[in-house]
């Protein structure tokens, strides 16, 4: 009776040591994000300086779409450490996505803030691989009088291949396909399988194929070579 009553005390007190910030996280990780939000909302009122629940939130304002509140707390964090390269990055990506639901005279005003989060996180981090992505895009998207240009984005696409083989042949078939040159994004596509063999680089020939060239047999062949590499 006494070790049964023992193990009761102790159980409880380890599930009741957990800070909200603890429990946050574990919920977050399993993205029940409207769970969590409230409980790093509750650890920031006692420690109104925890970077990291500004993060989370931030997270889940991006998750959900916010983007808004999302650029909010970003900004927090990179004014609290603009040296940290995640913070930039997170804050150019909310920015954008901020700028393309906006009317086109707003985005228009948001474009060197943006540019230049995305190029102060490679700044900070020069083997940032996602500054990297958001920047080949940013430079197909823009129209040219605003700075956009595809021997910009080649020359991001460039710094990504000499990092990483695989994304460099990823975003240099994303820069084809923009450009409607077809044939070239599907060797470079190919070659990404061939480098990976992720679910990343099939889904990204598979969709040329079903998606831009009308080829929706060629697109299956390529899902069942990759189902053939999982068994």
């Amino acid at each position: 009776m006494k070790f049964i009553f023992l193990t009761f005390l102790l159980l409880p007190f380890s599930v009741l040591s957990q800070t909200d910030f603890e429990k946050a996280e574990k919920l977050f990780a399993a993205q029940k994000f409207l769970q969590a939000k409230p409980l790093f909302e509750n650890d920031l009122k006692a420690h109104p300086n925890h970077l990291q629940s500004i993060e989370y939130i931030g997270d889940i304002y991006s998750h959900t779409k916010k983007w808004d509140a999302a650029v909010s707390c970003y900004r927090k964090l990179k004014t609290a450490n603009p040296q940290n390269a995640d913070y930039q990055y997170k804050f150019g990506g909310a920015l954008a996505m901020m700028a393309n639901d906006a009317n086109r005279l707003r985005a228009l005003t948001m474009i060197d803030e943006i540019e230049t989060a995305f190029l102060s996180a490679i700044k900070l981090n020069p083997k940032h691989l996602e500054a990297r992505w958001a920047l080949v895009e940013l430079y197909l998207q823009l129209p040219g009088i605003f700075g956009g240009s595809e021997s910009k984005a080649t020359r991001y696409a460039n710094e990504l291949a000499a990092l990483s083989p695989v994304d460099g042949c990823l975003s240099k078939g994303r820069i084809a396909e923009y450009f409607e040159r077809y044939a070239v994004a599907e060797s470079c596509y190919r070659k990404a399988i061939e480098i990976g063999h992720s679910k990343t680089t099939y889904q990204k020939l598979a969709d040329l194929y079903q998606n831009k060239m009308n080829q929706p047999e060629k697109a299956k062949a390529v899902w069942a070579d990759y189902n053939k590499t999982k068994s």
